[in-house]
């Protein structure tokens, strides 16, 4: 048996050899982590892998707490960041199961400030950041597929994302704000801000879930909360993921090392004690490594876990296809391990067995957070992988790679 070190396990557990992985292999995933703890690069973190179904580990690594020295437990909760993004895409799926949302339908259909929309030129002063910013109308409405794709020619605002004068023009990030608007002021504070691309035509991270938020939160007449928590949250079981922390949850909330192993700059993650203004759809989720396998393993399953249906196998499959005919960039621009992935709806996907530093199946996808955490499902070889960790720096990629490695490394067949 691999360690699995809780008494309420997310997945029934199974030995690994009876589901064709080595549980000596996996165990090299404790000494490969240590390893970067010694040389001051990971304060710690938990992994959660299961194949065909079954649990064949659950790990704690490291500090909960690298200060104080907290042991970091299995149930430790974490900021999943821009893994909010994939559950919000859940949600909306699960609304165009029922008819209520079409992908081709304007987004401005349910949010009217963002019908007419202007585009910036590529001027000179717009490149340069310096401006000013010349526009033009959009060439067509953005669409609920463009939301869920990155196809918006939303961005976020600076923040290492681009520093062109329509960046700067951008409202600052999910997290901020969730905390400064509500979803009416969020959809006129975008529709008073230029896109970057016309939309349908290039790959560029931003606003473009949150936009996916705010049509679920329209299209259902709830908030984007109440609809992932009675649509996802209770039929799996995730009874401690959420925007804000449960109770108890504070003390089991994860530190990242208090300054950067790459520049000595601080680092810090907040724990979510209050819920925000605005339940927003990239970000903003806590959860544990447990809950979130539960949401890779539906998806996995294609789209149920033992009983509870969230969404039809064929939705699933529509999910995690390639949705970038047409389309530049990808999401290589963000994490270059990506270099060869395409997107589907709120997901990168994989499109050949080789050329990423990911190993893994055409067809397998996932996403990450950018505090460290990161899932990723892989059909081919049935397994379903959740690394929860606070690392907030580019480090983060490294442990991706890591965990990513160590798992197909432990397959037998």
């Amino acid at each position: 048996m691999s360690i699995i070190q809780t008494d309420t396990p997310p997945l029934p557990p199974a030995r690994p050899e009876a589901v064709g992985m080595s549980a000596a292999r996996l165990a090299r995933i404790r000494p490969a982590l240590e390893r970067e703890m010694e040389a001051g690069r990971f304060p710690g973190g938990v992994v959660a892998i299961a194949r065909r179904g079954k649990l064949v580990h659950l790990e704690a690594v490291g500090w909960l707490d690298p200060v104080a020295k907290v042991p970091m437990p299995a149930d430790a909760m974490f900021s999943i960041a821009s893994m909010t993004k994939p559950v919000c895409g859940v949600a909306a799926l699960s609304l165009v199961e029922e008819g209520r949302v079409l992908v081709n339908d304007p987004v401005g259909a349910f949010l009217p400030p963002l019908m007419e929309m202007q585009v910036a030129k590529p001027t000179p002063g717009m490149l340069s950041g310096d401006g000013p910013i010349e526009l033009e109308p959009q060439r067509r409405p953005m669409t609920v597929q463009d939301a869920m794709r990155h196809t918006t020619g939303f961005v976020y605002g600076g923040g290492g994302f681009g520093a062109t004068a329509v960046h700067k023009a951008h409202p600052g990030s999910s997290l901020n704000v969730a905390r400064e608007y509500d979803a009416a002021g969020l959809a006129e504070a975008l529709g008073r801000t230029p896109l970057l691309h016309h939309p349908g035509t290039v790959w560029e991270y931003g606003f473009s879930t949150d936009v996916l938020g705010l049509v679920v939160g329209a299209a259902a007449g709830k908030s984007l909360g109440t609809v992932m928590r009675e649509r996802i949250f209770e039929p799996l079981g995730m009874a401690e993921t959420g925007y804000v922390l449960p109770a108890g949850g504070e003390a089991r909330f994860a530190k990242p090392l208090p300054v950067s192993p790459a520049d000595g700059s601080p680092q810090r993650v907040a724990a979510p004690v209050e819920a925000p203004r605005l339940e927003v759809g990239g970000a903003g989720l806590v959860s544990t490594a447990s809950d979130y396998l539960r949401f890779a393993e539906m998806l996995r399953a294609g789209g149920s876990l033992y009983g509870e249906r969230v969404l039809s196998p064929a939705t699933v499959r529509w999910m995690a296809s390639d949705h970038m005919k047409g389309v530049a960039g990808g999401p290589e621009t963000i994490d270059p391990g990506l270099e060869g992935y395409g997107f589907g709806l709120t997901v990168a996907v994989r499109r050949t067995p080789g050329g990423s530093a990911y190993m893994g199946q055409p067809g397998a996808f996932g996403w990450s957070g950018v505090f460290g955490t990161f899932f990723w499902v892989d059909p081919a070889e049935e397994l379903a992988v959740v690394l929860m960790s606070h690392v907030p720096g580019e480090l983060r990629r490294r442990y991706r790679v890591i965990v990513n490695m160590l798992t197909y490394q432990a397959l037998e067949n």
